[in-house]
């Protein structure tokens, strides 16, 4: 019987404050996680690597706001159990025993480091290796037989497969990072044999091979580091790519948008400024009608005392004229004082006359005065029917500015803020891509100077050739199970570290057959080491195996025809108890799968039978990403 331990994980839970828990179950053997798009499932990957000593912190999107802990039960094919916690943002972990996947204990917590150090126990990394029965193993770290601990990391990424490195067109034993090829392929070495590289006796190196291996290694710590940036912050450099371009056109045709709006904004400022003018001119105008109005009013009450009083002298000066001779009522003379035939300044019919003159000119003012207070009248009366329609033309004015274009205005302006800053987070994802390419071509020329100088470059040497040919007939089994096309032979190229499947490369496979057979190399991995007792995690995490029945690279990688999708479900029921692996997937599974405890649905729609996500629905958030 083996000495060796498997690991089961039991739960994932999301923690917050006055947050629903976020909980996701699972069973040894076969599980799989199925649904729509962008509600949590890749997240859930991701999630359970972070919680196995992944880098974090973990990414950032609405529904995941307010959580802030992250539980992972875990139980031992050996009887134990324990719960790790950890914070969204990073750090070490707490652990107690028994599995917890609402509330964390207070008691009976340890904590746990979460940089592997081999000098020290309190490090997850540690924890596990001692848990799967691998503490205090060694692996070979480059070319010169210098070793390094093993790290349960070095383990992780031969279990956990996530949507983009299951497509990559590179060995399964490669991370792009051509430093760590030789420790990868060392711990496939040991997972093969359950022999590590402790009895390896390092040779010294030359000045020059210390300082290129330095170079090597910092390159490679640069470049892990930008893919972790990268893992962190973007998708695929094509998705990228393809996004920038969408995100330049929504935001040409946003700033078209914003145009009109703008022009329509600022024509109906203008429309109001001049409402607004033509109601205070005629408010003015009304104003000063009504002074005139009051002053002609004035006026006419003088012209009409003026008519009085020269009435009143003509008729008192026409009786003069008829009285008979007496005092004169002028100058007081006596009638024989009195000189007739002279002009006197006292005339009365004099008076009379200039009474009368002065009477036709007042008469005139009068009737020049009512025309000019007609016209006012008439004007005043206009004024004020028109005032209630420029009142109200300003008004419907000022409201749908209010209402209606500021508020247009305001979203469309935030919108294209918005588009510019995601634009600009693409931008920076895209440069995280080419200092990464930098970097990998600055690597590859010191590689290539390392190889020149050595004669050559092995870090396959030592694989056992019939470890391999028994790993590629469990590889080549399950090939066949799932009716995978021209599966009859199958070997593992020493060179390549890669599977060749019927005379063909891996890597010259489409991306939806390179993702079935990197699925195959997995899962096989995980038999063959239940087969042969050696050593595993006990687990295998999938993101997108069957990519080639949603999103096929050309006819020869369209799989929609064949019955491999269902043969690929069958084969993973007939998994025992003792091993487990979890499926995350976007196309749906057959009938017969989805009615298992072992599938779980997520909607993204609450009102469809199945989970809306990973996060409990809030407003309008759905699950997670």
């Amino acid at each position: 019987m083996s000495d060796f331990a498997r690991l089961h994980i039991r739960h994932l839970s999301f923690l917050g404050p006055n947050r629903p828990a976020a909980v996701v179950q699972f069973e040894s053997g076969f599980n799989v996680v199925y649904g729509a798009s962008e509600t949590g499932k890749s997240f859930i990957l991701d999630s359970i690597d972070y919680m196995l000593g992944g880098r974090g912190p973990l990414r950032e999107f609405p529904e995941r706001e307010g959580y802030d802990r992250v539980l992972l039960g875990l139980a031992s094919t050996s009887g134990e159990s324990f719960t790790l916690q950890r914070s969204t943002a990073g750090g070490g972990f707490l652990k107690v025993e028994g599995l917890h996947d609402r509330e964390f204990p207070q008691e009976g917590v340890s904590e746990l480091r979460e940089a592997h150090d081999d000098r020290k126990e309190d490090n997850l990394s540690r924890f596990l290796l001692k848990t799967i029965g691998l503490l205090n193993r060694r692996i070979r770290r480059n070319k010169a037989n210098e070793t390094n601990s093993l790290s349960f990391r070095n383990l992780a990424r031969l279990a956990i497969v996530d949507e983009e490195e299951i497509i990559q067109k590179r060995s399964p034993l490669s991370d792009g990072n051509l430093v760590a090829d030789t420790p990868n392929t060392a711990t496939f070495r040991l997972l093969l044999t359950g022999v590590d590289d402790s009895a390896l006796v390092a040779h010294r190196s030359l000045p020059q091979d210390q300082s290129r291996a330095g170079q090597l290694e910092l390159l490679g710590q640069l470049i892990t580091d930008t893919q972790a940036k990268i893992r962190n912050l973007s998708g695929p450099s094509r998705q990228l790519e393809d996004q920038d371009q969408r995100l330049e056109e929504s935001m040409r045709n946003r700033l078209q948008a914003l145009v009109v709006h703008e022009n329509e904004y600022r024509d109906a400022l203008n429309r109001r400024r001049e409402a607004r003018r033509k109601l205070e001119d005629a408010n003015q105008r009304l104003t000063e009608v009504s002074v005139l109005l009051d002053r002609f009013d004035l006026l006419g009450r003088h012209y009409q005392s003026d008519v009085e009083r020269l009435e009143g002298i003509r008729e008192g000066g026409t009786l003069f004229s008829t009285l008979l001779d007496g005092v004169c009522p002028l100058c007081g003379a006596e009638p024989q004082h009195q000189h007739r035939s002279i002009v006197c300044e006292g005339d009365a019919d004099q008076v009379v006359r200039a009474a009368e003159a002065e009477l036709g000119k007042v008469t005139l003012l009068q009737e020049d005065l009512a025309k000019t207070v007609c016209q006012l009248t008439t004007e005043s009366r206009n004024l004020q029917r028109r005032l209630p329609k420029l009142q109200s033309d300003e008004v419907q004015l000022s409201e749908r500015i209010r209402e209606e274009l500021a508020p247009n205005l305001r979203t469309t302006r935030i919108s294209y803020s918005e588009l510019a800053e995601k634009r600009g987070e693409v931008r920076e994802a895209l440069g995280l891509y080419a200092t990464l390419k930098d970097l990998e071509d600055r690597r590859a020329v010191l590689e290539r100077e390392e190889a020149e100088a050595s004669g050559g470059n092995a870090p396959d040497a030592g694989l056992p050739a019939a470890s391999l040919d028994k790993f590629a007939t469990v590889v080549q089994r399950i090939l066949q199970s799932w009716h995978f096309p021209n599966a009859e032979r199958v070997h593992f190229d020493q060179k390549a570290r890669d599977l060749v499947i019927g005379g063909k490369n891996r890597t010259s496979f489409g991306k939806g057959l390179r993702a079935i057979t990197q699925s195959a190399f997995t899962i096989g991995l995980l038999q063959y080491c239940k087969e042969q007792a050696t050593p595993h995690p006990g687990f295998a995490l999938l993101d997108s195996p069957l990519l080639s029945y949603k999103e096929p690279d050309g006819d020869d990688d369209d799989l929609r025809h064949t019955d491999l999708k269902e043969r690929f479900y069958e084969y993973l029921k007939q998994l025992g108890t003792d091993q487990q692996v979890i499926i995350i997937e976007n196309t749906d599974p057959p009938d017969n799968v989805r009615r298992m405890p072992c599938a779980q649905k997520f909607t993204g729609n609450p009102a469809e039978i199945g989970r809306a996500g990973l996060f409990p629905v809030s407003g309008s958030h759905q699950g997670g990403k």
